[in-house]
């Protein structure tokens, strides 16, 4: 399946931050599978109408991620998943993000059930994705 990015250009999140989010979660939810090639950095610059630096910038993050990795002569690749963070490092991630979702839901107006509530709705989502079962949208907890 071809890899589809949305950027969102009134968002307080960097275009590029909304790339590698994007890849990241297409590669997690097996949208992405191991060794697919990725679009070229001029040609999904020119499909999101963006500045190549900045796909490239993304790219580069992605690399250092370990979640793509560059093949000399054949472009970008989805890298085989492999642990690269130890458990402290991994923890300092998630808190960094858990942080800042909860306070952009508060920002939009969100209690905390509700920002629960939407937190596992879209883990249940992106587990079922990953495993290829159908969600369980809806049902009882």
């Amino acid at each position: 399946m071809p890899l589809t990015i949305s950027i969102l250009t009134g968002s307080n999140v960097p275009i590029y931050r909304q790339i590698v989010e994007q890849v990241c979660a297409a590669a997690v939810s097996g949208r992405l599978r191991d060794d697919e090639a990725l679009p070229s950095v001029r040609s999904l610059a020119e499909q999101l109408v963006l500045n190549p630096n900045t796909v490239a910038r993304a790219y580069g993050e992605l690399a250092r991620e370990g979640i793509i990795e560059s093949r000399p002569g054949r472009g970008m690749f989805v890298s085989r998943r492999r642990q690269i963070y130890s458990g402290a490092e991994r923890r300092r991630r998630m808190e960094q993000a858990v942080t800042s979702l909860v306070a952009e839901g508060f920002l939009l107006g969100y209690n905390p059930a509700e920002i629960v509530e939407l937190v596992e709705a879209r883990t249940r989502e992106a587990a079922a994705s990953a495993s290829g079962k159908p969600s369980n949208r809806g049902g009882a907890r």
